[in-house]
């Protein structure tokens, strides 16, 4: 009999879950999540800015909504409508094809582009739409991605592009290749009048749109778990026959690589967009501007008449007067590879203002012993570059202590590049116990990444101020410190190699690395008297992250007098002074 009950109680139970089924629901109010497969309430995800509220998958948007989202409300004014379409290969039912998703869309082509405002800032803005023949890149996609820089340019005007393609489009055949050229083309001559372009890649963005002006900003920005690659997964796992890895052409698999600059996640995207412009907003440059003309007439009065290669006489202020108590060479050594002093990244926010991270070197990774970025001092925008060992073992081994491979050095120097294509100056913060020495480093080419920096630092059209914050190993800091001047903290050293390097090469005996230490004036006030560095900044105590606070009070305040002065030279003048500067040691 209870066998009985429990069967008619099921029966019951199914009969309720049917009826239940039966029942209408409003059309939409439910959808489906691409990552997770789950049914989530549509408001749930509006209201989420379109990611699924369980699992944080990406829902695809249209462009109209993207720049809705990301531009000041009523600013969007759309350009170049109205392009006529192009069927060069006479391909069937390609132009109603095209008629038809006109209709279905409200759009003209796969890409909506035009001016806006971003956070008060005019800019060209443009989002792809998937929705379009998987916004694949024909003539007018083209056409208008290429008309949209120039008048970017003629303007003078930053652009933002969140792309999304399946790539060239097949119905246009070469015609469509040929769009790859001519927008990158366009974009090379907006890049050289100064001007900023920002590439925010969505999913999926492949084929020949990554092979062009999708991989070409100036800052690469990518939402979460988006698929990036040129050729898609499928084409190259029947090319090769091999399942690929879980992540692989992921963003964050691009980040690790160091292809992109950062991952933004889609609700603070834009005020990530807009705080890249103001930093790059000259408008903001031109009051600066004015400053400096009436700074320069009085900077005049304080240079030689002769060349007016001097500096302000602030800059040449003895610190070595307010220098502690005096300590061993070894002693330097011991404070300056302590595991209590600060490192690159302890710096950041003591020094700097609203810090955004830039990653990757565009060629093979992303280099965590070098961290490099954009940030304000004083008000206005600087490269930061720093050498970062990390904080205890789980972040020295993640940083690998400090030792930068080849791609970080790629990086610094892009990053450097960058700097000078937006006239901001470079502040590197030097740290390390030298380049890493590994087989793989070799193989990516360590040594030509370090000449490389010398070589191109040495004709760097802005000002660069290294700080030796302390260890300053060997070729591998020099790759930092080839600027216009060299800082060092009073506990840091810098030298040719370890004592323990220098007693082994030299004495064959590395347990005399002590008296090495004395041997090779390595410490900051040595390194003064040999002219090798202009400042010495002074410690109270040996340098803690827990008693920071005065030293960076001073460093941040000589650092504003060295940009003051060094931005008032002009570009000749600057690097006849660097010139100089290393062909007198």
């Amino acid at each position: 009999m209870a066998d009985l009950k429990r069967f008619f109680k099921k029966t019951v139970s199914e009969d309720r879950h049917k009826q239940a089924a039966s029942v209408s629901v409003p059309e939409g109010l439910w959808i489906k999540c691409p990552k997770c497969g789950e049914m989530v309430y549509r408001e749930d995800v509006i209201s989420n800015a379109y990611v699924c509220p369980k699992c944080g998958g990406y829902f695809r948007i249209s462009a109209k909504r993207r720049i809705k989202m990301i531009a000041d409300k009523g600013s969007f004014k759309e350009w170049f409508t109205g392009i006529d379409n192009s069927n060069p290969l006479d391909y069937p039912d390609y132009p109603q094809k095209i008629e038809d998703l006109r209709e279905k869309t409200h759009l003209d082509e796969a890409i909506l582009i035009g001016e806006a405002t971003i956070g008060g800032i005019r800019t060209v803005i443009g989002a792809m739409d998937t929705r379009f023949l998987m916004a694949s890149m024909g003539y007018v996609v083209g056409e208008k991605i290429t008309r949209s820089f120039e008048e970017a340019t003629k303007q003078g005007l930053p652009v933002i592009l969140f792309c999304c393609s399946g790539g060239a489009r097949m119905q246009e055949g070469i015609v469509s290749l040929m769009q790859m050229a001519k927008t990158s083309a366009a974009l090379k001559r907006h890049s050289d009048s100064g001007l900023l372009y920002i590439s925010v890649l969505t999913n999926p963005t492949t084929g020949g749109v990554t092979a062009s002006f999708a991989m070409l900003g100036d800052i690469i920005l990518a939402e979460p778990g988006a698929l990036i690659g040129f050729a898609g997964p499928r084409v190259i796992e029947q090319t090769i026959r091999q399942k690929l890895p879980k992540g692989f052409q992921s963003s964050e698999f691009l980040l690790e690589h160091g292809f992109i600059d950062q991952i933004a996640e889609r609700k603070n995207m834009k005020e990530t967009l807009a705080r890249l412009l103001k930093m790059h907003c000259k408008n903001d440059c031109a009051e600066s501007l004015e400053g400096q003309e009436n700074a320069e007439k009085i900077s005049e009065k304080k240079s030689d008449s002769a060349d007016g290669m001097s500096v302000n006489n602030k800059l040449n202020v003895d610190f070595t007067t307010k220098i502690t108590a005096k300590k061993s060479a070894w002693e330097h050594v011991s404070l300056a590879r302590s595991k209590e002093r600060p490192t690159g990244k302890d710096y950041l926010p003591w020094l700097f203002d609203y810090f955004i991270e830039l990653h990757g070197d565009r060629l093979f990774g992303d280099d965590p012993a070098l961290i490099g970025g954009i940030a304000y001092l004083a008000g206005k925008p600087v490269t930061v570059i720093a050498q970062e060992k990390g904080n205890g073992t789980k972040e020295n081994i993640a940083h690998n202590f400090g030792m930068v491979s080849p791609e970080g050095y790629r990086k610094s120097l892009r990053l450097m590049k960058q700097a000078e294509k937006f006239h901001r100056p470079v502040i590197c913060l030097v740290d390390t116990p030298g380049a890493f020495c590994g087989l793989e480093a070799e193989e990516r080419g360590q040594g030509e990444a370090i000449a490389r920096n010398l070589y191109e630092l040495s004709s760097l059209k802005v000002p660069v101020l290294s700080i030796v914050i302390g260890e300053g190993g060997s070729g591998g800091a020099l790759a930092l410190a080839a600027g216009d001047q060299v800082w060092m903290m009073e506990n840091s050293i810098y030298s040719i190699l370890s004592p323990e390097g220098f007693a082994s090469i030299l004495w064959k005996d590395s347990t005399r690395a002590k008296e090495a230490a004395e041997v090779m004036k390595l410490t900051a006030a040595d390194l003064k008297d040999l002219g090798i560095i202009e400042q010495v900044i002074p410690e109270n105590q040996p340098l803690t992250r827990e008693n920071m606070a005065d030293t960076m009070e001073e460093l941040k305040n000589r650092i504003e007098e060295f940009l003051e002065t060094y931005q008032l030279l002009d570009p000749e003048k600057l690097l006849n002074k660097r010139y100089k500067r290393f062909r007198n040691l």
